[in-house]
């Protein structure tokens, strides 16, 4: 059974740090691209970064007060494990964040919610100003 298992999120004064995780079983982790999306309310889920399963490339969000430069995404694959380090958080930065995994994501499709395969349940950010 496959499952993506989000924990990390809270309740952040703006300006701090969060560390997201995104715990993977019931697949071959180390050949699934994993992404993170986020939802606020009202809004789309949008693509916040990925990293490829081969040579381990990252890449994030390059929207209008983009998450490029504050977050990184890192995995270990030892741990079946992907990580979202959360840096200089905003209350724009408040939402729902999932981890979505699929093996055929491409530079050219991680950015759409409907290539993903398997997704976890989110866990709640919450930036306060």
């Amino acid at each position: 059974q496959v499952q993506l298992v989000e924990s990390g999120g809270g309740l952040v004064q703006a300006g701090g740090s969060l560390r997201l995780s995104c715990a993977a079983s019931g697949f071959t982790f180390s050949t699934y691209t994993i992404s993170w999306f986020r939802q606020a309310p009202g809004k789309e889920r949008e693509f916040v970064a990925a990293i490829m399963w081969l040579g381990g490339n990252t890449y994030y969000a390059d929207s209008v007060d983009s998450v490029k430069g504050r977050f990184t995404i890192s995995r270990d694959n030892t741990k079946n494990t992907v990580y979202l380090e959360m840096h200089s958080l905003k209350p724009e930065d408040t939402a729902v964040y999932y981890c979505a995994a699929d093996k055929t994501i491409t530079r050219a499709t991680m950015r759409r919610v409907y290539e993903y395969d398997y997704w976890g349940q989110g866990t709640q950010v919450t930036v306060s100003s």
